[in-house]
Parts: C-alpha cells; structure tokens; sequence
C-alpha cells in the first residue's frame, strides 16, 4: 500500500447486510443533508501536513496510501499520534482498520511500546492491513469481526465482538460506515466501561450530523467522561476523556 494507490469515493462494500426501512430511510434522509461534509472527507489534509507527520514517525514519505475519502485524514491521524505520545497507552483497541491501524503501531514503537487490538468487518482488508504493517517491522493484532445485532439501545449493525481487552487506554473508533445508519458508531459506547480512568476516545468523522447526534447522546448518558469537538481538518474529531473515578 503506497501513495500511488488512489482511494475510491465509496467505502468497502463486501458485506451483505439486511438494511431495514427504517435504517435505509434514516440513510437517505441523513445523506440529502450532509453531501458538503461528504464532499468535504475527498480531501485527506495538506500534503505539507502528511509528510510532516511520516517525518515525525521517521516514515518514509511513501508510507501511507492516499488519504481522504473513507480514510482516516492528516488531521485525525495527527490526533492519534499526539493521544499515544502524550498517554504512552498499554492498550489500544481500533474500530475500523486501515491506514490509522499502520499509525497506531509506528507511534507505539516509537513513544514506548503499548499494545494495538484492531477490528474490522473485511475479512480480506484486515488480513491484508495486518500483513502490510508487520511487513513493515511493526506489530499489530487485526481480528475481522463481522456485522450483527447493534447493543440495546443503539440502531444499525455493529462488530461482533470477541476477547476485547478488559482495560483499554485508548480507543479509536473509525468504522463502521454510516451508510450502515447515521447513528451506527455510537454503539462503541459499549466499550466506555472497559476505559481505564484517564482513557480516552477519538471519534473520527465527528462534524457529520449523524456523529453530531451521537456525540451529543453520548454527553447525556456517559457523565463520567468529558467531551471536546475539534472541527478543524476535511472530517472533525471527538475526543473524549474518562474522568477519574
């Protein structure tokens, strides 16, 4: 996977799922209102701001894929680099792998060490992910985690979980694509109780109105942690903190 590889407008779209009415209305009628940041996710960040942060990994400058699109961008990837950097985590767990999974390794091995569990519903795209970031001298464990019933209280699909960590650190939620619902990353607050006090959350694509709705959700239900939106970059991000105790 190098920079030559252009990124298609569409996420990857291997998995047969029974969409309900109600889920494909919900999409139709969440995609007439949100082309713009649609349109806006094409643009993965600066190319001055990608190679400031291959260079800050001690990455070649032909590490990564094109970004933009249904990809992590710069200014989300530099979220991530800055959140290891600064917690030294012992354990990540990643929703949705791809180019953020090869990032999360390199600033592990770089800031410490710490430990990357990753999740993806594309049995072949994590397999192939996973082999990408050890061919690079990295370690990374990718599990494919097919789509099923979401957790109660939550709409859409969500990963069918297995041996999740019991304590994580950080978590990095990038998947699934909201043409599964709007609303269908929020489900990953399943996992806000395995954060250990100090742990944190980023939410890509957080300046989409249907992650808007779920931030807002999550802020209700979860006052044991602190939210702040940075709707700077093409897609916005929500980072969250466990507060202590």
């Amino acid at each position: 996977m190098t920079t030559r590889e252009t990124t298609a407008l569409l996420p990857l779209n291997d998995i047969d799922l029974d969409l309900s009415l109600g889920d494909r209305a919900m999409v139709l009628g969440y995609g007439a209102v949100q082309w713009p940041w649609l349109l806006r996710s094409l643009h993965g960040g600066r190319k001055a701001d990608k190679a400031a942060l291959l260079a800050y990994l001690d990455l070649p400058q032909d590490a990564l894929p094109n970004l933009g699109s249904w990809k992590a961008d710069t200014n989300f990837l530099w979220h991530i680099v800055r959140a290891i950097e600064e917690m030294r985590p012992a354990q990540v767990v990643e929703l949705g792998c791809g180019a953020s999974s090869f990032v999360i390794a390199r600033a592990l091995q770089k800031f410490g060490g710490g430990n990357l569990v990753s999740y993806d519903q594309h049995r072949e795209f994590a397999s192939i992910t996973q082999e990408w970031v050890r061919e690079n001298g990295m370690t990374v464990d990718i599990r494919h985690a097919p789509l099923g019933p979401s957790p109660v209280g939550w709409a859409g699909h969500w990963y069918q979980l297995v041996d999740v960590p019991t304590e994580i650190d950080l978590l990095v939620v990038d998947g699934p694509p909201w043409a599964i619902h709007p609303h269908v990353r929020g489900a990953a607050a399943s996992l806000f109780p395995r954060l250990k006090s100090g742990g944190r959350v980023l939410l890509d694509d957080a300046a989409r109105p249907g992650e808007r709705v779920v931030a807002r959700r999550w802020r209700n239900e979860h006052r044991n942690m602190r939210f702040i939106l940075d709707s700077t970059g093409a897609k916005g991000t929500l980072i969250g903190f466990k507060l202590p105790g």
